[in-house]
């Protein structure tokens, strides 16, 4: 009950209930009224003041002056009376001429009560408890002052005030227990769900201290409970791989980025297997750490997998590389029977040899044999391909611009198209001479990708070419057939401008759609 109610309408049950809020039990013993009990007699006046609880069969006394029972039957209260009267101060000049008390054993015997004034004690929803009153063998037809109402009001408000500080102390103390509680609860529950999980669960201070392995990790490791604590876990890794963790783990402590490595861990059987490990950090409304949990994961069998499936990768490669390698063979010895053939024999021979970069670029690899590039970077393609024209000058093919992804698919027409605009650039125009460079800006643009190919500092063009060769058919067979883009040729006196606009979806497959998953 929190919102003001009709005292009219509260039940004895609710008014039980609320007064248990307050946990009163004690409360004469401890004196904790007295000071305004005291006050309110010499006030008033009087040689008796209370402080009444009006319970459902009698009022206790939670302070008395003057009054040595500690309660009352509620049918002989005059407090039952003022906690509902209609004003917050009820006098009683002279009780024997009131009806409502005159046959109070308490008005007809001792103390042989004849005035009486009681201030209402309100709790802060509206419902009334009891009263703060001071009581006289004497009557008084005069009755109180104003002074000494507003007094009785002021005091009135002034336990209620003492009273209601116990209800919020109580109620704290109530709700401390019930979080402490839900925060046991919710332990116990991680811990069950934790130890159930097939994975390695840990968690650690903010500090990167670890207080916490699951089942998993002390049944996988063989350890002792409590012997991984702190930063013992470090020792169960092998010793090539701990200084890699411990750098890696600062890290993410220092920066609170997630942790992530692959490391390995001994087994209880005293081998060493491959584990993933990953953290996040638990963080508070200001962002701060308040704790990492962590798991790790056997791998073993996976990167063993990783590692066969390398070596087939390899021996494919190996044999497709001797593919490339028989092709080029063929193309010498059908040269050599042929003398005129040279020259397209050795063109051909160059163009088999930039598939095979193209394809060793972006097939599977090893974390030992992957490129130093991303696989699905086409400025690591580029840079790859064109590393044979580089010679001793990083500088002759600058590549500029975004990057764009690529994959299989599309690595062996753009391998094609750019080995023929580098052979040509090569033989006639900018890369024929040692001054001369070459400039590729890629810009994506929405749904479309523009690599502009600018050549300077080659021979001047005086003319533009009056048939299109085999190289520039080749171009347009890549560019436009494979790729579904367009070619353009700008001739300058300064050297050639090739303008290719490719749609972006024809670099990579969309993720999840390729050829082998």
């Amino acid at each position: 009950m929190t919102d003001m109610l009709d005292p009219s309408a509260i039940t004895e049950a609710q008014r039980t209930a609320l007064i248990r809020r307050y946990d009163l039990a004690g409360y004469r013993e401890n004196g904790c009224l007295d000071d305004l009990t005291t006050f309110a007699a010499e006030l008033c006046g009087t040689p008796v003041a209370l402080v009444s609880l009006v319970e459902e069969e009698s009022q206790q006394f939670l302070s008395a002056l003057g009054f040595d029972e500690p309660q009352t039957p509620r049918d002989t209260s005059f407090c039952a009376h003022a906690m509902v009267a209609g004003e917050t101060v009820m006098v009683v000049p002279d009780a024997r001429l009131d009806p409502r008390f005159a046959d109070f054993p308490l008005v007809v015997g001792p103390p042989h009560i004849r005035f009486y004034a009681g201030a209402r004690l309100l709790s802060h929803e509206g419902v009334p408890l009891g009263a703060i009153c001071v009581i006289s063998p004497e009557p008084r037809p005069q009755g109180l002052t104003d002074f000494q109402f507003r007094g009785l009001e002021i005091l009135a408000t002034a336990v209620m005030g003492r009273l209601q500080d116990r209800r919020a102390q109580l109620e704290h103390e109530q709700t401390v227990e019930a979080s402490e509680a839900r925060v046991a609860d919710s332990e116990q529950r991680f811990r069950t769900l934790a130890d159930t999980m097939p994975q390695m669960v840990w968690s650690t201070l903010p500090d990167g201290y670890h207080d916490y392995y699951n089942a998993r990790w002390y049944d996988y490791t063989g350890m002792e409970p409590g012997s991984t604590d702190g930063e013992a876990w470090n020792g169960m890794f092998h010793v090539d791989d701990q200084e890699r963790a411990w750098t890696r783990w600062r890290h993410s402590l220092a920066t609170g980025e997630p942790y992530q490595i692959e490391y390995r861990l001994r087994h209880r059987d005293g081998t060493y297997r491959w584990v993933l490990g990953r953290a996040l950090p638990i963080r508070d409304a200001e962002g701060r750490i308040t704790r990492w949990f962590g798991t790790c994961t056997d791998i073993h069998e996976q990167k063993l997998a990783l590692e066969e499936r390398e070596i087939v990768s390899q021996e494919l490669s190996h044999r497709i590389k001797n593919i490339f390698a028989v092709i080029s063979g063929l193309i010498a010895f059908a040269a050599r029977s042929h003398p005129g053939f040279a020259g397209i024999s050795s063109d051909l021979r160059d163009r088999i040899t930039a598939l095979g970069r193209a394809h060793d670029f972006v097939r599977p690899h090893s974390p030992q044999s992957q490129p130093k590039a991303r696989q699905d970077s086409l400025h690591g393609l580029l840079t790859d391909l064109f590393d044979p024209y580089r010679g001793d000058d990083d500088t002759r093919i600058h590549l500029s611009g975004e990057d764009v992804p690529v994959d299989d698919r599309s690595a062996t027409p753009l391998a094609l198209l750019f080995h023929e605009l580098a052979t040509n650039a090569a033989k006639y125009g900018a890369l024929s001479v040692t001054e001369g460079h070459v400039e590729l800006a890629i810009q994506p643009d929405g749904e479309m990708v523009t690599l502009c190919w600018q050549e300077r500092g080659g021979p001047v063009l005086e003319r533009t070419p009056d048939h299109a060769g085999f190289g520039s058919q080749l171009v347009e067979l890549s560019a436009v057939r494979q790729l579904g883009g367009t070619v353009r040729r700008d001739w300058r006196r300064e050297g050639l401008v090739v303008t290719i606009e490719v749609p972006l979806a024809a670099f990579s497959r969309p993720p999840g759609t390729g050829p082998c998953r």
